[in-house]
């Protein structure tokens, strides 16, 4: 696999014995260059010392020597200054792609079968790759070190997320941190179906009505068709429906509202605390009591006080129901300890990470990291999976750079880029 043998080069994962072109003459490989991800040659300013001589140029690998042609880089000035053809096999002879003549000097570098059974391990493996137990005999600054290349992975994908939304909404960042707060007060299973929602809620017209519960209440339960569901058998009769339900047409009327499409909200294998009726409730009654939300977060000075900014309450009506028309013994129904850390981690870091950004306020992105360094590790079954194995998981900003190693290498089998993949690999028996 060619991709394979540009990891044996990149990383100088050579066999044990001297290294020579195909004409005999001695190769010595003292840095393997740039690698590229673009067109053009796959490693740039590498150095090479060939029979004595040290040439500074690009390198290109293949599979076959034949593949130059095939590919066509015959044609192609971009390959003028390759100064050595890495291939697994030389079925033919390459010309210098420079006007003097002669032959490209190659390089048949096979993939040491300890690596290739390593890899091929790797890239079978199922929920539990052999890399885990290696992992955790790491020294701790490795570790951290690949650690902290995650975590920064990860804030940089949310900032880019964070910016899509805020193009689509015209660079209003209050709007934007609405819409990414309640796409994570979908905890997962609801993300996407609040995402929609919020992003079809007319805002401006929830503005002039921030200080009238009720009207908020029918305004979001209209737009996210929760008042059009027909009862089921077992729902009582409910007035208070049917009171948000003349409130929302009234709204409809008022600010020439059309009809909206009805995201798909999933209840199967929810808590009740995590209906979507409750968790619309609890941004009601925040867009109602904590505005300006992103404003407030980023005066915010700690944790502590983030938590209480986002331990929304909800209306009277919900400390005694969990769905419309079923009763339910009265409990207060607001945001608790876990879910207010995840919304920490999932939407104000990210969001002070990306402001700090685009206001050249490097406090802000400061605090985004202090706080993810200080909240406790999230409890998943990825995090739970490492720890098994003695990876130590210390806090949120540690479980934040095991979720993006899951998703954008584990999920991707993608082990050629990861560290802990690196280290697997070179291990020489």
């Amino acid at each position: 696999m060619e991709h394979l043998l540009h990891y044996v080069w990149r990383h100088k994962i050579f066999p044990l014995r001297p290294l020579a072109t195909t004409t005999g003459l001695p190769v010595e490989v003292v840095d393997p260059g740039l690698p590229n991800a673009d067109a053009g040659p796959d490693f740039f300013n590498a150095k090479v010392r060939i029979d004595g001589t040290l040439w500074v140029g690009n390198v290109e690998i293949h599979r076959l020597a034949s593949d130059w042609f095939r590919h066509g880089h015959d044609r192609d000035a971009a390959y003028a200054n390759v100064v050595l053809h890495v291939v697994e096999r030389a079925d033919c002879d390459v010309p210098r792609p420079l006007p003097d003549g002669g032959l490209l000097p190659q390089l048949e570098l096979e993939c040491p079968a300890d690596v290739a059974k390593r890899y091929h391990d790797l890239s079978q493996a199922d929920d539990h790759p052999p890399c885990h137990a290696t992992a955790a005999g790491l020294p701790r600054l490795a570790v951290h070190a690949w650690f902290a290349a995650l975590q920064a992975e990860r804030l940089e994908r949310k900032a880019a997320d964070i910016g899509q939304r805020l193009a689509r909404l015209e660079g209003n960042w209050e709007d934007a941190f609405f819409v990414t707060l309640a796409r994570n007060f979908g905890f997962g299973l609801n993300g996407d179906a609040f995402e929609a929602w919020a992003s079809a809620l007319p805002l401006r017209a929830a503005d002039k009505h921030r200080d009238n519960l009720f009207q908020l209440e029918a305004l979001f339960f209209g737009r996210a068709g929760l008042l059009d569901d027909e009862p089921t058998d077992e729902a009582a009769p409910d007035d208070y429906r049917t009171r948000l339900q003349a409130e929302y047409r009234y709204l409809c009327r008022k600010f020439e509202l059309q009809p909206a499409a009805t995201p798909r909200w999933r209840l199967l294998r929810l808590r009740p605390g995590n209906f979507p009726h409750v968790r619309l409730a609890q941004l009601a009654w925040l867009y109602a009591h904590a505005h300006p939300l992103l404003s407030r977060v980023a005066e915010a000075p700690d944790a502590a006080a983030l938590r209480r900014l986002l331990s929304a309450g909800t209306s009277d009506y919900w400390t005694t129901h969990y769905l419309f028309g079923h009763p339910s013994p009265r409990r207060a129904k607001r945001v608790g300890t876990s879910a207010q850390d995840l919304l920490i981690i999932n939407t104000v870091v990210p969001f002070l990470y990306a402001y700090g950004r685009y206001k050249a306020d490097d406090s802000l992105c400061e605090r985004a990291a202090r706080l993810l360094d200080g909240l406790r590790p999230e409890d998943n079954h990825i995090t739970r999976q490492w720890m098994a194995d003695g990876l130590p998981v210390e806090n949120a900003a540690d479980s934040q750079a095991l979720v993006q190693l899951s998703r954008e290498y584990c999920d991707r089998r993608d082990c050629l880029r990861c560290r802990f993949g690196y280290e697997y690999l070179k291990q020489r028996k």
